[in-house]
């Protein structure tokens, strides 16, 4: 019975000493080339080239797809250059990546709530905010309010104008009784 299993084994094992062959510094020279890839993009939003970082960033995503490093600074770039649709899409991809990263959350909602305080403003000055996306707008607002903690994000003005107060007015007193004219051709006899 050994006899039929030994060059089983043999076999096994010469396959198993391939699979784990001496490993190069692959992993580590891939490493050193991701980090020189940030340091490039830096450099190129420093000296406002934010295409040019946005596109080496891009492919630095797709050579290390498991990397959430390339997305979230992908993110940022849109989110600062105001462009938040794909802001929101890149922040999802490194989501997908680290479902616990705080910056891609961040950039989701706060880019989420622009395009949509765009969009209120936008139905608003056209007059068509009406019916059921005037009421799902205010649920909105009430669900951000609950979030906030706030009942109410701006309040309103809780005091009525009220009057100043007026010192109470004393009646005026009747001017004395002055003599009848008499006829009298002296004008300075009441004065005696």
């Amino acid at each position: 019975m050994y006899k039929r299993l030994m060059p089983l084994i043999v076999g096994v094992v010469a396959l198993a000493g391939c699979a784990s062959g001496p490993q190069s510094g692959g992993s580590t020279s891939t490493a050193a080339a991701g980090e020189q890839v940030f340091t490039e993009a830096d450099k190129a939003i420093a000296s406002k080239q934010e295409e040019k970082a946005y596109a080496m960033l891009k492919a630095a995503g797709e050579a290390h797809p498991v990397d959430k490093r390339p997305w979230v600074k992908m993110a940022q770039i849109r989110f600062n250059a105001g462009v938040y649709g794909e802001a929101i899409t890149n922040a999802q991809e490194a989501l997908e990546r680290d479902p616990d990263d705080t910056v891609a959350h961040s950039i989701v909602a706060v880019s989420g709530l622009r395009v949509a305080s765009k969009a209120l403003a936008d139905l608003t000055r056209k007059n068509n905010l009406n019916g059921d996306v005037k009421s799902e707008a205010q649920d909105l607002a009430k669900l951000l309010r609950t979030s906030i903690g706030d009942p109410i994000i701006v309040p309103k003005d809780t005091k009525t104008k009220t009057e100043p107060r007026r010192a109470p007015s004393v009646p005026a007193q009747p001017a004395p009784p002055t003599k009848a004219a008499s006829n009298d051709k002296d004008p300075f006899g009441s004065l005696k």
